[in-house]
């Protein structure tokens, strides 16, 4: 994914997980870190989900330190 940092392998700084994330409109692919929760499956990240109330289940790789030093995670995938 073009602007994103690709997880190190070797460590654990950033990892691949499900969420749900807080956005207005899902058409952004990195979020701040104080917008996504990170939920132990993608049935909890659905079941969790409220499309109505701007909370939608997603697969995301993080978290990163942004150059502005804001903790982010980037979109990996919408989950439906």
């Amino acid at each position: 994914m073009r602007g994103m940092v690709p997880p190190d392998p070797e460590s654990s700084t950033s990892n691949l997980e499900y969420a749900v994330i807080y956005v207005p409109k899902r058409s952004r692919n990195r979020f701040s870190a104080n917008c996504v929760e990170i939920k132990s499956c993608a049935a909890d990240a659905l079941d969790n989900a409220d499309p109505d109330n701007k909370y939608f289940a997603a697969r995301v790789s993080g978290p990163s330190k942004s150059s502005e030093g804001q903790y982010i995670y980037y979109l990996v995938e919408w989950l439906e």
